[in-house]
């Protein structure tokens, strides 16, 4: 068995922008970039034609609706991404129970974290606030990474396979029951945290444990 998380509302809280339109564009401007009047009209619009299930970072998103309102981004080529960086830079609070679940994942097998994320370097800037990092986990798989947001059966066969278990094998844990709950659709084990609280996952994973046994 391998064992994945969910991380935002899942293992950590964390403080996101009021107002995410605003915040990128006050990014923006300090980067020298001249924020088009109607920025939050642009913000809204869809820029990109991605697939169903498809990521799109959002510097690129942002990037796209600097251009489509004409604004020139030459010689400040990365300064979508460094303001999208800032502007979701978090302040972090790993939840109770967070620790006691990575613990007793570890026991029945390999564990990653496998989250939606759109912003580069988010999920990275978390773990080294949170309460555990990189070494307490085999395998990180975001959504910006790999291309694909949960539900999408791509992002849990990708995680499946860092993990070396077959997606049958793969138990997720996340709040959400129509993203997280995506892993059954490839023949994995859903555990939401809104039926199985953080705390009571490590007996959770035991019974898992043991009904696979008894198979």
């Amino acid at each position: 068995m391998g064992v994945s998380f969910d991380l935002f509302g899942t293992l950590v809280s964390v403080d996101r922008p009021t107002d995410p339109t605003e915040a990128v564009a006050r990014e923006l401007e300090r980067r020298g970039v001249a924020v088009p009047d109607d920025w939050a009209d642009a913000y809204a619009e869809t820029h990109i034609d991605a697939p169903e299930g498809a990521e799109v970072p959002l510097p690129a998103h942002v990037a796209h609706a600097l251009r489509s309102r004409g604004v020139d981004l030459e010689g400040t080529e990365n300064a979508a991404r460094r303001a999208v960086v800032a502007a979701f830079d978090p302040e972090v609070r790993t939840r109770d129970g967070a620790l006691e679940a990575l613990d007793a994942a570890r026991e029945h097998g390999p564990v990653a974290i496998c989250s939606n994320c759109s912003v580069p370097e988010l999920v990275g800037r978390t773990l080294v606030r949170a309460d555990f990092g990189r070494d307490d986990v085999d395998a990180i798989v975001t959504s910006v990474g790999c291309g694909w947001r949960k539900p999408a059966p791509q992002i849990f066969e990708l995680t499946a396979t860092r993990l070396g278990v077959s997606t049958a094998e793969l138990v997720h844990v996340g709040d959400d029951p129509r993203t997280d709950g995506g892993v059954e659709r490839v023949g994995g084990t859903a555990v939401i945290l809104e039926e199985t609280p953080l705390l009571e996952v490590p007996n959770r994973l035991t019974t898992l444990t043991e009904a696979d046994d008894e198979r």
